[in-house]
């Protein structure tokens, strides 16, 4: 029986591993919302809404985990005792900190949106291999210490996608008004 307290798993009644369907996680939300959408109870007692309130809070925050690959592997590193705690535990693989000194070089020299585009598609292209590597871990290894470490160098990979993303729409902006100005 599913309880407030049931992992994301229990409650989406899913497999207890990395690699998941996410139609299927999509599917399970909109049934499990709709069983216990607050509107359904809003004759019932105060008790019963707050407790449908509850649910559907509870729902949303499991979807919320289960949807997203990178929430998802942290997520199965905690239930397996190897927490991700990424603001006390910042140790990196000499290797990945010469590719972050690397991207935040080129980042710093790109001018255009073609060199910026490049970069962009080295740190995807990266996630990629991570998010491949994570599976392995959880689910073939169950590494969870090593899928940890793993999660926390995506983690500035996608830190670091966020920022390639700003820079490519300022140069589109710039290009779009240097065009604009010069009536092209």
């Amino acid at each position: 029986m599913t309880t407030l307290q049931s992992n994301d798993f229990e409650l989406f009644d899913l497999p207890q591993q990395f690699a998941q369907d996410r139609a299927a996680i999509d599917a399970r939300w909109k049934e499990l919302q709709r069983e216990a959408h607050p509107d359904k109870f809003a004759a019932e007692d105060a008790a019963a809404q707050r407790l449908a309130l509850q649910w559907s809070v509870r729902i949303n925050e499991a979807y919320q985990r289960l949807k997203d690959p990178q929430k998802r592997a942290a997520y199965l590193c905690e239930l397996h005792g190897a927490p991700i705690a990424a603001h006390t535990n910042t140790a990196m693989p000499g290797e990945f900190l010469m590719l972050q000194m690397s991207w935040r070089e080129a980042l710093e020299e790109a001018s255009g949106v073609e060199a910026l585009e490049a970069i962009d598609a080295q740190a995807k292209a990266y996630k990629k291999t991570a998010l491949a590597k994570i599976e392995r871990s959880l689910d073939v290894a169950h590494d969870y210490a090593a899928a940890a470490a793993e999660i926390r160098a995506l983690m500035f990979v996608e830190k670091f996608l966020t920022e390639v993303h700003a820079r490519i729409e300022q140069a589109e902006n710039a290009t779009a008004a240097a065009g604009a100005s010069t009536g092209q």
